[in-house]
């Protein structure tokens, strides 16, 4: 096993007392820390580091016998004549250098504006140079651009609000916006300074704009990270580092910035576009409430509509800035230079759902499109939307991907790859969101927006049209069609500053539920947008507890211990399947289990192995309305277990429930099952530690899936004897996949509630056939699975976003 590496992540001078540095990093678990300078010891103080966002808190997922840590170093008030500081992790006889720099460095830095330099693109070709970063100070800092000779170079720098910044500097207030973002074109400009100021007080960073001098800088900085690397951990260290980054390339994370470019339609492809004749050109509404919108953002937002492949489109802008609106000149304008603009102005100050209501009763198109004020639309987004409907009349609700990007409108990050319709998903939280489209007939049956949802009137309409539309009429677009403009006061950005929002969102997902008659308490989830449904059935049916076993009573006797002291639903029954148990100890505990316990009953299989055969064979004795199939050596963690389970199971439209399994070392066994993983079909965040959340909180959210593992999987009765049960075809292999794609086509749900939560104690191995025999019937069952469910391999898994590889079972990006 490769030795755990521990590192200096973030290390500074503290802003209000210079003497203090800071780091941070990962850290040895029960090491002390000792500060040398010049072999002299100085004050240090070690404690866990604080965690200010999710991406910090999972971030370190991998790490076994460390910690991560901040540090704070008090240094002599004067440096001059100092030589070297170095830090030491210490245990016992044990001393491991975690940090050294030069006095030298460390002067340089003290006292100084601090800043981090994200990203620098330059475009060669347009002579273009766009930089982003942020800058912080105990005073109020000036940014600007000079020449080498020092002479001010004109340029327009957008300071931007950065909360994650603020949240580093605890000692002081910093400045707000200390985010910041410049472009400018150079012509004879080789090289520039960032001067960052304040008074007398400043800091230069030089940016380098030729090619050559680029790729030597960036080598340089490789060079002192790989010495200072091979001096703290030796040079095998480095080599291993350098060797596994080389032979990882290819399986890095595909760099999102670099995947949208490739995707984004091409000239070629949108002049194509505007030349294709559909057999149908139904008009687009598209409404916009606005609301003191600034110019620059709304003038992009109209600019992308324009952009526009498809033609037939006219734009409601409703303002709902009041009488003495900024936007009335400007909107005039736009008015007058294109007829397909509506603007619908307003009297008084309009909240978003009467805004938007304004907007689409004055709208006459076949279908309305919904946008935010500030966002934008690819240029193909209406051309996909018409399309999709042209193959298919009937739609009424259309949907599609999406993505962020910067408030300048040049970095697009954080893509959602959606499924198709979820219903179960969407009660978790608003997946759907942007692009939304429906037809203006579903509009008039449903109604528009209800103001008592302000803040999540989108969410509340958005369940309305999906109940009134039915599945088989909604679909989903799976393409980037929408870019979602992230603000810093966004519910997304700083969702504490819109909680009004999310009380709003509990509630209509608690109208959803009422208007279908199925009784639930909504709550909130584990992040603020995400909602738990707790059901609150009367009845409390007998739930059959099926458990084939051979021996392994150790596993057994856990699984059941485990129940019978946790479980607080207490009507059920164990069937245990004897399935060929050879050991004497194993029929002397299944006479005491029975005689101890009213609930258990041993029933006997005497066939040959077949997981599916010896599953009916129990179900065949059981006496349960549901059905809980269990494996043996599972145990429960969560006590309302049975109560998650069967909370979903017994609403009229789910077949299946499955289970969120944890491997014993914590980590994920099974979060839904996609098919296609592994070229069949696999489990979903495999191997990811117990507190990660996945994809887009994926793994803590209930949703839809094709297939749950029936290692512990929830069935309704009477959709087990409406597909039949397990197909005794498949003996070991993919008999759970095949039946819950059955249930799918006998039109039942199949659901994963992430809050039923169970240990499972299988090998991880398990799997490799190490027998001609297991080999054979391992193909043969593989074959059995592409003959049934070829068409849903070459289509693939309705719950999965095609975008998304089949290489990884974490969500991520397929390859370019």
């Amino acid at each position: 096993m490769q030795r755990e590496l521990y590192e200096v992540e973030k290390d500074r001078f503290d802003l209000k007392d210079s003497s203090v540095y800071h780091l941070q990093g990962t850290w040895p678990k029960d090491y002390k820390a000792e500060a040398v300078l010049d072999g002299e010891p100085l004050p240090v103080v070690i404690s866990a580091q604080e965690r200010v966002s999710a991406l910090e808190r999972f971030k370190d997922l991998d790490l076994v016998n460390g910690e991560r840590v901040q540090m704070e170093v008090r240094l002599p008030a004067e440096l001059e004549g100092k030589k070297k500081l170095g830090i030491y992790a210490v245990k016992g006889g044990k001393r491991i250098q975690w940090f050294s720099a030069s006095a030298v460095q460390l002067q340089k830095k003290q006292g100084k504006p601090q800043y981090f330099i994200e990203s620098v693109e330059v475009e060669s070709g347009e002579k273009l140079c766009r930089v982003r970063g942020w800058a912080a100070f105990d005073r109020p800092l000036t940014i600007r651009l000079e020449d080498r000779s020092r002479k001010k170079i004109p340029c327009e720098i957008t300071r931007l609000k950065r909360v994650d910044v603020q949240n580093q500097y605890q000692e002081t207030e910093i400045a707000e916006k200390s985010g910041f973002f410049f472009e400018f074109h150079y012509d004879s400009v080789k090289e520039f300074y960032i001067v960052f100021e304040a008074g007398n007080v400043r800091t230069l960073r030089l940016v380098h704009l030729q090619p050559q001098k680029r790729l030597a800088e960036k080598a340089a900085v490789y060079f002192r990270k790989g010495s200072r690397y091979m001096k703290l951990h030796g040079a095998a260290a480095l080599t291993g580092k350098v060797f596994g980054k080389v032979m990882n390339r290819k399986n890095r994370p595909v760099d999102y910035s670099k995947w949208i470019v490739k995707h984004l339609p091409d000239k070629a492809e949108l002049a194509e576009q505007r030349k294709t004749k559909f057999s149908w050109n139904p008009k687009i509404s598209l409404v916009i409430p606005l609301y003191k919108t600034p110019e620059k953002y709304l003038q992009q937002l109209i600019d992308s509509i324009q952009a526009q492949t498809y033609e037939n489109w006219e734009l409601c802008l409703s303002d709902g800035s009041g009488a003495d609106s900024p936007l009335s000149e400007f909107l005039t304008t736009m008015e007058k230079s294109d007829a397909r603009i509506r603007v619908i102005r307003n009297a008084k100050a309009l909240q978003i759902a009467e805004n938007t209501n304004g907007a689409i009763r004055a709208a006459t198109g076949d279908f309305i499109a919904f946008a935010d004020h500030d966002d934008e639309l690819t240029p193909d987004a209406l051309f996909q939307c018409v399309k999709a409907l042209n193959q298919e009349k009937e739609i009424k609700v259309l949907y599609s991907d999406e993505d962020k990007m910067s408030m300048d409108g040049h970095k697009f990050f954080q893509p959602h790859f959606k499924p198709d319709f979820n219903i179960d998903l969407l009660c978790t939280v608003n997946y759907i969101c942007h692009l939304f489209v429906v037809k203006k007939e579903l509009i008039d049956q449903v109604g528009m927006l209800r103001k008592e949802f302000d803040g999540a009137q989108d969410y509340d309409f958005v369940l309305r049209c999906v109940e009134a539309a039915g599945k088989e009429y909604i679909r989903h677009i799976p393409r980037i069609l929408y870019h979602w403009r992230c603000h810093e006061d966004s519910t997304a950005e700083n969702p504490e500053s819109k909680m009004y929002a999310f009380d709003a969102g509990q509630r209509a997902i608690q109208a959803h539920y009422d208007r279908m008659g199925i009784p639930v308490e909504i709550q909130k989830g584990e992040y603020l947008g995400l909602y738990r449904t707790k059901f609150l059935w009367e009845e409390k049916p007998l739930i059959s507890i099926i458990i084939p076993n051979k021996d392994h009573i150790d596993d057994l006797k856990r699984c059941i211990d485990s129940i019978e002291a946790k479980a607080t639903y207490r009507n059920f029954e164990y069937v245990i399947v004897e399935n060929n148990s050879e050991e004497q100890a194993t029929f002397d505990y299944y006479r005491e289990l029975e005689a101890s316990n009213p609930k258990a009953h041993v029933v006997y299989w005497d066939g040959i192995f077949n997981y599916s055969a010896i599953n009916n064979f129990g179900v065949s004795h059981a006496k349960g309305e549901y059905l809980l199939l269990l494996n043996n050596d599972t145990e429960i963690i969560s006590p309302d277990c049975l109560e998650q389970l069967l909370g979903y199971c017994m609403r009229p439209d789910v077949g299946a429930v499955g289970a969120r399994l944890y491997y014993e070392d914590d980590t994920v066994q099974h979060a839904g099952v996609v098919i296609g993983f592994g070229g069949i079909a696999g489990h979903c965040f495999v191997q990811q530690k117990r507190d990660a959340t996945g994809y887009c909180h994926r793994i803590i959210c209930a949703q839809d899936y094709s297939a749950v593992t029936a290692a512990c999987m929830m069935v309704k009765r009477e959709a087990f004897e409406k597909v039949g049960g397990l197909s005794e075809e498949f003996q070991v292999a993919f008999n759970d996949i095949d039946f819950c794609l059955r249930l799918g086509e006998a039109g039942y749900l199949v659901v994963y509630n992430p809050y039923a939560e169970l240990y499972h104690y299988e090998s991880k191995s398990r799997g490799l056939e190490d027998t001609p025999e297991k080999v054979a019937r391992f193909n043969r069952e593989i074959a059995s699975f592409e003959k049934h469910w070829g068409k849903v391999l070459d289509k693939g898994d309705p719950y999965y976003n095609p975008n998304l590889t089949l290489d990884s079972q974490d969500f991520s990006l397929k390859r370019i």
